[in-house]
């Protein structure tokens, strides 16, 4: 004799289930009283993996056209990037939600 056995499945709609973690951007701006050096020095020591050639481009960026991205991932960690570099006295854009 064959038993029958109910089952019930369910599907999972993957727009549901894949939330994105809310990622932002971190961008320095142009002022009149920090120097290259400043700027390239806090950037490379804030932001992990920062290189110093890649400090100082940014740095020359933040001058040439008024400001840079200088680091975009998850939220938090850009809170914390974007109040470490304010307490390092550059001047920054408010955090950029993407």
């Amino acid at each position: 004799m064959d038993q029958i056995t109910d089952i019930t499945t369910t599907v999972i709609d993957p727009k549901t289930t894949k939330k994105k973690y809310p990622e932002a951007r971190v961008i320095v701006l142009d002022d009149n009283f920090n120097s290259f050096e400043h700027v390239a020095n806090c950037l490379e020591t804030i932001i992990p993996g920062m290189s110093e050639k890649r400090s100082w481009e940014l740095a020359f960026e933040v001058d040439r056209e008024g400001s840079a991205k200088v680091w975009r991932g998850p939220l938090e960690q850009a809170e914390l990037y974007h109040q470490q570099l304010v307490s390092k006295g550059l001047t920054m854009a408010p955090i950029e939600k993407t």
